[in-house]
C-alpha cells in the first residue's frame, strides 16, 4: 500500500519537473532581437548566477559540517539522517538554482515580447519563468521526498516502531536541509537585493534625480540582479521547506493518531498523495492564465490561481473517497471531516492573500492613507506606514487562530496539519503567479535600460503593478503557512522528545518563553544592520562614480556595474551567516541545557512574536512600496516633495518586506525543525 502511494507521489513530482522542462525549452526558443537589450540582459544573467554560485560555495561546508554531526551525533539507521539532510539541502538549491536561472532568461524575452506582440504575450513570458520556479520547487520536493521515503521503506520495512523511529527522522532531515538553505538564500538575497535597491533610490532617484532604472545609475544592474536573488531564489528556497515541513509534520500526526497502523499508515500518506493531486491542478490553472490588450493580467493571474484551488478541491474530494473511504477516527472525524480540515487551509491561504492586497495594494484604503501623509513629509510617511502594518497583524492573526480552530475541531491536532498542507496544495501556481513578479519588474527595468519606446515600458508597468500586489500576497501565504507549519512541527516535537505535557508556569517553560519571544527581534536587528551596512557601502560607490566618472550622468560614458554586484554579493555572503547560526545553535543549546519543556517555551515565543513581527514588518514594506508608485503614476509625481518622502518611506520599508520579514518565517520554521531532528537525542540526553 506504502510503496504504491509513494510511487503515485513520484508520478506527482515527474509531471512538475517536466512541465518546468518544456516550459524552460520554449522560453528559449523566444528571440531576443535587440543588441541592447540582450548585453544589460546578460549583465543580469551573470551577476546573479555569479552570486548563487559564491553562495552555494560558502554554504557547502556548512551543510557538510552539519551532516556529519548527524552521522556521529546518532547511531544505527538513524545516521542515515546525515545523508537526507543533505539530499534535502541540494534539492532546494537546485530548485533555486533552476528557478532564478530560467527567470533571467524571462525577464528580457518579456521585454521582447511587449514590443513586438503586446500585453498577452508579455504576460504568457513572464509567467512561463514564474512557473518553472514554482513547478521545480513542488517536483524536486515531492521527488526528494519520494527517494528519501521509499529507501527507508524498502530497508527497513513498515512497522509502526520503523515508521515512527527512522522512516519519519529521516523525512525530518531532508526538510531540515531544505530550511537551512531556504534560511541563507532568503537572508542572503535579501540583504543583496535591498543594498542595491536603497542606493539606487537615494542616491539616484532623490541626489541625482534620474529614474530608478535609468542606465546612468551605478546600482541599477544589482538592483536588478538582487530582484531574482531575493525574490526568485529566495521566496522559492521559502516555500520549499514550508512544502516540505508542512508534509512531514502531518505525517508524524498521522502517526500519532490514536487508531489501527493500517489507518495510521493512510493518515501518515495522506499529505503526500494530496501534494501529488495539486501538481495536477496547479498544471491545469496554468493554461487558464490569458489576457488581451486594455485588460488587467490580474484578473488572468487570478482566474489561473482560483481555477487551481477549485480543480483541486474536486480532486482531493474523489482521493479522499477511494484513500480513507468510510474509515473513522477516534472521536468521530471520517473523510468529510478530513476534507473540511484541508478546505479550512486552502481557505484561509486565500483569505490571508486577499488581506494583504487590501493592505498593501494600490488604491486601497491603507496605501492611500501613506499617499496622503506623504504631503507632509518623510515622518508621517514612516509613522503611517508603521501604523497600517501594524493594523494588518490582526485580521491575519485572526484567520490563522480561525484555521487552527476550526482544523482541531473537524480531526484534532492532525486536522492542523492537514490544513497546513491545504493552505499549500496548489504551491505549484501560487509561487509561478509569485516568482511572476520580479521578472515583470525586471522586464520594466531592462526595457526602461535598452532605449525602448515608452508604450513598451507602459505594457512592462502594468504587468509589474500586479507583480507587487503578487509578491505581497506570496510573502502572506509563507507567512500564514509558517504559522501553520510551526505549531504541527511544536506538536510533533512534543510527541517524539517525550515531553509530554508541558505546564506553562514552570519556570524553564517561562524561560524558554521569553528567550524565545526576542530572538525574532535579534534576528530582524542583525538583518536590518547588514542591509544598512551594505547599502552604505553601496551608496559611497555609487557617489564616487557619479563623482568621478562625470560622464556617466551625460550619458557618454557607463557605469562600472560590476563593482556594484559585487559589494552586494560580498556583504551579503559575509552578513548572513551570524542570523543564521542564530536561529540554528539557539534550539540545540536551549534543548540540551534547559531540557526539552524549555525548549517547549522557546519554540512557543519564537512562533509567537515571529508571524505577528513578520506580518507588520512586509506588509509596512509593501504598502510604502506601492504608495511611492502610486505618487510616481501621476503627471508631477517624481519631482514632488512628496515623491521624495515616499522614496524614503519606500527605503525604510525595503528591509522590511525584502530582507527581515520574510526570513523571519523561515526563523519560526527553522527552529521548530532543528528541534525535531534533535528529539530522539534530547530524549536519550534527558532519559
Amino acid at each position: 500500500m506504502v510503496t504504491y502511494a509513494l510511487i503515485g507521489v513520484l508520478a506527482g513530482g515527474i509531471l512538475a519537473l517536466l512541465f518546468a522542462f518544456f516550459k524552460t525549452h520554449w522560453i528559449s526558443k523566444q528571440v531576443v532581437s535587440d543588441a541592447k537589450l540582450e548585453e544589460i540582459g546578460g549583465f543580469i544573467s551573470e551577476g546573479a548566477m555569479a552570486f548563487m554560485t559564491r553562495e552555494y560555495m560558502v554554504l557547502t561546508p556548512f551543510i557538510l559540517l552539519v551532516g556529519v554531526f548527524l552521522f556521529f551525533g546518532n547511531s544505527g539507521a538513524l545516521r542515515w539522517q546525515s545523508a537526507a539532510f543533505v539530499l534535502g539541502a541540494v534539492a532546494s538549491a537546485t530548485a533555486g538554482f533552476i528557478g532564478m536561472r530560467v527567470a533571467t532568461a524571462a525577464n528580457m524575452r518579456t521585454t521582447q515580447a511587449a514590443s513586438d506582440h503586446g500585453l498577452n504575450a508579455a504576460l504568457q513570458v513572464a509567467f512561463a519563468g514564474g512557473s518553472v520556479m514554482g513547478m521545480s520547487v513542488v517536483g524536486l520536493a515531492l521527488v526528494g521526498l519520494f527517494v528519501v521515503l521509499f529507501a527507508a521503506v524498502s530497508a527497513f520495512g513498515v512497522d509502526e516502531g520503523v515508521l515512527n523511529d527512522i522512516i519519519l527522522p529521516l523525512g525530518t532531515a531532508f526538510s531540515l536541509g531544505a530550511s537551512a538553505i531556504a534560511l541563507f538564500s532568503r537572508v542572503g538575497g535579501g540583504i543583496f537585493t535591498k543594498a542595491a535597491d536603497v542606493a539606487a533610490d537615494l542616491v539616484g532617484k532623490v541626489e541625482a534625480g534620474i529614474p530608478e532604472d535609468d542606465p546612468r545609475n551605478p546600482a541599477t544592474i544589482a538592483d536588478n540582479v538582487g530582484d531574482n536573488v531575493g525574490d526568485v531564489a529566495g521566496m522559492g528556497a521559502d516555500l520549499f521547506e514550508s512544502y516540505v515541513g508542512s508534509i512531514i509534520g502531518a505525517m508524524i500526526l498521522g502517526m500519532a493518531v490514536d487508531a489501527p497502523l493500517e489507518v495510521k499508515i493512510r493518515l501518515m500518506v495522506l499529505p503526500l498523495l494530496v501534494a501529488a493531486i495539486g501538481v495536477i491542478a496547479s498544471v491545469l490553472g496554468t493554461l487558464f492564465v490569458r489576457t488581451k490588450a486594455g485588460a488587467n493580467p490580474q484578473r488572468a493571474l487570478n482566474i489561473g490561481t482560483f481555477g487551481a484551488a477549485g480543480l483541486a478541491v474536486a480532486f482531493i474530494l474523489i482521493l479522499l473517497f477511494f484513500w480513507i473511504g468510510d474509515v473513522t477516527l477516534t472521536g468521530g472525524a471520517g473523510r468529510f471531516h478530513l476534507f473540511g480540515a484541508i478546505i479550512t487551509g486552502l481557505m484561509a491561504g486565500v483569505i490571508i492573500g486577499q488581506i494583504t492586497e487590501y493592505f498593501t495594494g494600490t488604491d486601497k484604503g491603507p496605501v492611500n492613507s501613506i499617499v496622503k501623509s506623504s504631503e507632509s513629509g518623510s515622518a508621517t510617511t514612516i509613522i503611517s506606514g508603521v501604523s497600517v502594518g501594524m493594523k494588518s497583524t490582526f485580521p491575519t492573526v485572526v484567520v490563522i487562530a480561525a484555521a487552527i480552530f476550526f482544523g482541531h475541531l473537524l480531526a484534532g491536532l492532525y486536522g492542523v496539519a492537514i490544513a497546513a498542507v491545504g493552505m499549500l496544495v496548489t504551491l505549484g501556481i501560487q509561487l509561478a503567479v509569485d516568482a511572476y513578479g520580479p521578472i515583470a519588474d525586471n522586464a520594466g527595468g531592462l526595457a526602461e535600460m535598452s532605449g525602448f519606446p515608452h508604450a513598451v515600458r507602459e505594457i512592462t508597468d502594468k504587468l509589474d503593478a500586479v507583480g507587487n500586489t503578487t509578491a505581497a500576497i506570496g510573502k502572506g501565504f509563507a507567512i500564514g503557512s509558517a504559522a501553520l507549519t510551526a505549531i504541527i512541527l511544536f506538536a510533533s516535537f512534543r510527541d517524539l522528545s517525550g515531553a509530554g505535557v508541558v505546564e506553562i508556569t514552570d519556570s524553564r517553560v517561562l524561560i524558554g518563553i521569553l528567550l524565545g519571544s526576542v530572538i525574532p527581534f535579534l534576528f530582524s536587528s542583525l538583518a536590518m544592520s547588514a542591509v544598512g551596512k551594505a547599502a552604505f557601502e553601496m551608496i559611497a560607490e555609487v557617489r564616487r562614480q557619479f563623482r568621478e566618472i562625470p560622464g556617466i550622468l551625460t550619458g557618454e560614458e557607463t557605469p562600472d556595474y560590476r563593482r556594484c554586484v559585487d559589494i552586494s554579493t560580498r556583504s551579503a555572503l559575509k552578513e548572513m551567516m551570524l542570523p543564521g547560526l542564530i536561529a540554528i545553535l539557539s534550539p540545540v543549546l536551549v534543548g540540551f541545557v534547559g531540557g526539552p519543556a524549555m525548549l517547549m517555551g522557546l519554540l512557543a515565543g519564537v512562533t509567537i512574536t515571529g508571524v505577528g513581527l513578520a506580518i507588520f514588518m512586509s506588509n509596512s514594506g509593501g504598502a510604502w512600496d506601492n504608495a511611492k508608485k502610486m505618487i510616481e503614476s501621476t503627471g508631477s509625481g517624481r519631482s514632488s516633495e512628496a515623491h521624495k518622502a515616499a522614496v524614503v518611506g519606500d527605503t525604510v520599508g525595503d528591509p522590511f518586506k525584502d530582507t527581515a520579514g520574510p526570513s523571519l518565517n523561515i526563523l519560526i520554521k527553522i527552529m521548530s525543525m532543528v528541534a525535531l531532528v534533535i528529539a530522539p537525542m534530547l530524549k536519550t540526553f534527558w532519559g
